[in-house]
């Protein structure tokens, strides 16, 4: 028998108590969306294993739909997509002392650089190499997190060119990240556009400019078009989730139905309580059905006793705590119709009032980037769509 993993696409595989449905279809959907709201190319972020989604056939995904190059956070995440055979564009931005600038330099990743003790790194493992790098000047803007801080920009800039000079590096581009594009009228979206602007405008005036510039997140790549410059940078928007949920869906399509088959069904006295604690007691008689999923899968157990489920069109409560592999609903006295084999909806697109993933992260102040990002590796991916069709048809 052949192992399957959880993010194995292809048919055939065991039966799972918890699957993650992903729409590549929806996705690519989605690249045009996003290429017509800003009227340019993209970069497809794909960090964090696709935001849950299963980062190779994402990209995959949206590169056939249109999108230029891909974006990750992490050097691993950039050589795990060449290992799985995509030779596109892709830029990596945060690393640490130890990240493997060599095997970046060979695998041609593009490495976005925050400060002057990166640059040096990078150089000595191009120097080592006898090859020239592929770099980003990444800027701090105004975020104050990664990218070269506003007192280190100088030399910085310096540094760089002394390196592009030296044949160490090629100024591949120059990018930062918004503080606020999320609200997209707010004046400091344009100021960082404009110090990003000018430290651009340095770079070519010390002789090493920058090949393509890109600012725009998902909520800028959207309402921002003035901030587009050659590339968009969208991640959330790529799996459907509105970066602006007060300014509607953008006609964006959720890619992620997250489902669970009813592993028990049984029946539960009037005060009976249910899960650890008993948090949650029955005032009636009622039945009561187990769910094969909980936090350890990204079920939030601050949840408790606030989410729902669909089961054959109709919507349940969960009661009591969600525990680490698993939660209870509560049918109702006449058991609502559920028998142990039948699919819950946890969340999905939205389709016959079905939870979406922002209830999740409304009913429990987050956001839906950490509900989507955070389904857990027991969760089967199971990949629908064309591009899947295609990537089944060339395995056989």
């Amino acid at each position: 028998m052949v192992a399957m993993t959880s993010h194995d696409p292809t048919p055939g595989a065991l039966p799972a108590a918890l699957t993650a449905t992903i729409d590549l279809d929806a996705i690519a959907h989605n690249v045009g969306v996003l290429r017509a709201a800003s009227g340019t190319d993209l970069i497809a972020v794909v960090k964090a294993n696709g935001y849950g989604h299963g980062a190779a056939p994402v990209a995959r995904a949206t590169l056939e739909a249109g999108a230029a190059e891909l974006g990750v956070a992490h050097i691993t995440e950039a050589l795990a997509l060449r290992d799985a055979g995509i030779d596109a564009h892709i830029t990596a931005w945060l690393h640490t002392n130890h990240a493997p600038f060599d095997a970046a330099i060979s695998a041609d990743i593009d490495i976005a650089l925050s400060s002057r003790r990166q640059l040096a790194r990078v150089v000595d493992a191009a120097q080592r190499l006898g090859r020239s790098a592929t770099v980003t000047a990444k800027v701090d803007t105004g975020l104050n997190r990664s990218g070269v801080a506003a007192d280190e920009w100088a030399d910085f800039a310096d540094d760089l060119a002394k390196a592009k000079a030296d044949g160490a590096v090629r100024v591949r581009a120059i990018m930062c990240h918004l503080v606020r594009g999320d609200e997209p009228e707010h004046p400091l979206n344009s100021q960082q556009a404009e110090r990003l602007d000018a430290a651009a405008a340095d770079l070519a005036q010390l002789g090493s400019p920058a090949e393509v510039m890109h600012i725009a997140n998902s909520p800028a790549a959207l309402t921002r078009p003035d901030l587009a410059r050659d590339l968009v940078r969208p991640g959330l928007a790529l799996y459907g989730c509105s970066p602006i949920p007060e300014r509607g869906d953008f006609g964006l399509v959720p890619a992620m139905t997250l489902r669970a088959e009813v592993a028990l069904v049984k029946t539960l006295a009037a005060g009976q309580g249910v899960s650890y604690n008993h948090h949650w007691t029955s005032e009636r008689d009622t039945m009561i059905a187990v769910i094969p999923a909980g936090y350890a899968d990204g079920v939030p157990r601050l949840l408790s006793n606030q989410m729902r489920v669909q089961i054959n069109g109709r919507s349940f409560p969960q009661v009591g705590r969600i525990c680490m592999d698993q939660f209870v609903i509560d049918l109702g006295p006449d058991g609502g119709g559920v028998a142990e084999g039948d699919i819950a909806e946890l969340f999905g697109t939205g389709a016959g009032g079905a939870p979406i993933a922002r209830e999740w992260a409304d009913q429990i102040g987050t956001i839906d980037y950490e509900i989507i990002s955070g389904i857990g590796a027991r969760a089967h991916r199971r990949y629908v769509g064309r591009a899947a069709r295609e990537t089944r048809t060339a395995q056989r």
